[in-house]
């Protein structure tokens, strides 16, 4: 495998997460949940952090999905941790607000309520990651409305 290829490979499936033969995409997400607690960064770096992933996994996950010949293909799992940082970007580090991230999370990401099913059309990498970027802002929103935050505020 070439460097430019394992990198993007790399990118995308997050490490090979996305290989996982069950529920791939909650597995990302868990483990991203998991990297967030885990250093939990000040509410700035978590933005930096979400610009780098969004960005960089537009570009993989496109590159990937059309090496696979797929519009969205399962492997792909780059776009589950962009938009679960989302969710939890400035939230205060808790197990519970955690696992309420990751819950109402995946419920919009798997529902894929609007506007995520007409993002989720757009084409290549751009409509991999917009329908999970957009669960992630609503799920983002919903919780900092329920805890009292606004959203981006880091406690």
């Amino acid at each position: 495998m070439s460097c430019a290829r394992s990198l993007v490979w790399c990118i995308a499936t997050v490490g090979g997460i996305g290989h996982v033969p069950w529920a791939s995409g909650t597995v990302a997400s868990v483990a991203a949940v998991g990297v967030w607690y885990w250093w939990h960064p000040n509410a700035w770096t978590q933005v930096g952090v979400i610009s780098v992933v969004a960005a960089t996994g537009v570009w993989a996950a496109g590159w990937w999905a059309q090496r696979l010949g797929k519009d969205d293909p399962s492997q792909v799992v780059v776009d589950e941790v962009a938009g679960m940082w989302i969710a939890l970007a400035g939230l205060p580090r808790s197990v519970i607000v955690a696992g309420a991230a990751l819950l109402l999370f995946r419920l919009l990401d798997i529902g894929k309520c609007p506007p995520m099913r007409q993002l989720e059309r757009l084409p290549g990498g751009w409509g991999i990651m917009a329908d999970d970027l957009a669960a992630g802002v609503i799920a983002r929103i919903v919780l900092g409305s329920v805890l009292g935050l606004m959203p981006w505020v880091d406690r």
